[in-house]
């Protein structure tokens, strides 16, 4: 039997982040701002359907009907995310009842959830129909398109959009009531990772290598020392690690700063881990020598695995933001944004003004200024872009779920986290993992409590 990795339950849950997934649309402070995400992967445009075969019932729910069209549908949807990540899929005859299986659980939750008076209004809709264009990297319009080119029309749209924001707003109520997490948990889990201490060690180095040739004479390694001795006195004095790896490191590497990350301290070479274990983040070690050549690091965070950082990287940027809509097309926002890219670069213009002049973002009135971010605070899709940025550079236009953007990186730091926050963050990872289990829980309730009707076996 080949082995698929995954169970094929637990398969299918993974595979169906569109209806599974959290969906947190509330009104944002700043719209950058990270929502839980939606994730509705469309078809390329062109793709073909597939053959179509008569539709018929394969179940019912407390009377409702499920079709066969309904969990080919399904049974689609993850063959594409599985085929454009490479990942191998069980047998359909496997996966077809896993598939039914979900349909029925979830329209028994739908169920649910308008029986006991949850609602969705046309705002929450609009909001979600932008997020799937944005996490498709589409213009809402260009969106609408490719599912008609697919033969799926706006209203079906809809009301899978709906369906998946009932689901989420009736599992946060049902689980809020079900978890709870004391400070005595939070005590039991930091006593249960550290229990351990030394083998659970988590070193963050960056690294910058100067190569000493196999069969250097002592005036070369005396030179090589010296260049090394070089970086660490930089280092030490406060210069920029990663620009220091860029100039000077021979260690592959070097094009990400010199940065390793976060490893567990066995799969570091001991001559690192003895160097910087007593060292505090920030500190510098070196010149080493090892048989390659010398090497100079720098700690930028230590922890135990399995609890948070003592530090995160925080990063201020600015950006121009441009929104589309009847009066700006996608591609009109974009051409814009490469024109202020390219006056920026040459002079012509500041970003700060033009920001003034032009984002239609709360933060235009400061220049773009959106202040000091910590990892997580905005979209993926925005984060991923800025974190590439060095500090002065500005990105080409980029487009999120909320428009067209110009990001500048101004400044990074490394921020040291307290005990609380440190806390919060076990709290919040704890409540994640109750939080499964209950919904779990109140899934098998909901479900066992359902009539449910199997008719025809479905057909892919």
């Amino acid at each position: 039997m080949t082995d698929h990795s995954l169970p094929v339950r637990a398969l299918v849950r993974w595979a169906l982040p569109f209806l599974a997934g959290c969906l947190g649309l509330t009104a944002l402070a700043q719209p950058l701002q990270r929502a839980n995400q939606l994730s509705m992967p469309v078809a390329p445009a062109g793709a073909a359907a597939g053959a179509r075969t008569a539709d018929f019932i394969v179940a019912l729910v407390n009377s409702e009907p499920i079709t066969n069209h309904e969990v080919r549908q399904r049974l689609r949807r993850i063959e594409q995310q599985f085929a454009q990540q490479g990942r191998p899929l069980p047998p359909r005859d496997q996966l077809l009842p896993q598939v039914l299986e979900q349909l029925v659980n979830e329209r028994a939750q739908i169920q649910h959830a308008v029986d006991t008076g949850i609602r969705v209004d046309e705002a929450s809709l609009l909001d979600a129909e932008r997020s799937v264009a944005a996490q498709n990297q589409l213009s809402v319009e260009a969106l609408r398109q490719r599912l008609a080119a697919e033969g799926i029309d706006r209203n079906r749209l809809r009301n899978d959009l709906r369906n998946q924001i009932l689901l989420q707003r009736v599992r946060d109520r049902e689980v809020e009531s079900r978890v709870k997490i004391t400070e005595g948990d939070i005590d039991a889990y930091v006593s249960e990772q550290t229990g351990g201490a030394a083998a659970n060690l988590m070193l963050d180095l960056s690294h910058v290598l100067v190569l000493v040739p196999e069969n250097a004479s002592p005036a070369q390694v005396q030179a090589l020392q010296a260049k090394a001795q070089q970086v660490a006195d930089r280092a030490r004095a406060g210069a920029d690690f990663a620009d220091l790896a860029r100039e000077f490191s021979d260690a592959p590497e070097r094009t990400n700063g010199g940065r390793f990350g976060a490893r567990p301290a066995d799969r570091l070479p001991d001559l690192f881990v003895q160097a910087t274990r007593a060292l505090p983040t920030g500190g510098i070690a070196g010149p080493l020598r090892s048989p390659a050549g010398f090497h100079v690091l720098r700690v930028n965070d230590k922890g135990q695995a399995g609890l948070p950082p003592a530090s995160v990287v925080q990063t201020r940027a600015r950006h121009i933001l441009l929104r589309t809509g009847p009066q700006l097309t996608e591609a009109q926002a974009v051409a814009r944004l490469e024109q202020y890219r390219s006056d920026i670069q040459a002079g012509r213009a500041s970003f700060e003004e033009l920001a003034r002049q032009h984002s239609q973002d709360g933060s235009a009135s400061a220049g773009g200024d959106l202040g000091w971010s910590a990892p997580g605070q905005f979209v993926p899709e925005f984060e991923q872009v800025m974190n590439r940025l060095r500090p002065g550079d500005v990105s080409p236009p980029l487009v999120s779920r909320f428009g067209v953007h110009l990001i500048r990186v101004d400044q990074r730091r490394d921020v040291e986290i307290s005990q609380r926050e440190q806390r919060e963050q076990i709290r919040a990872m704890l409540r994640e993992r109750k939080a499964e289990e209950a919904l779990e829980l109140w899934g098998e309730d909901i479900r066992g409590r359902a009539f449910v009707e199997y008719r025809d076996a479905p057909q892919p």
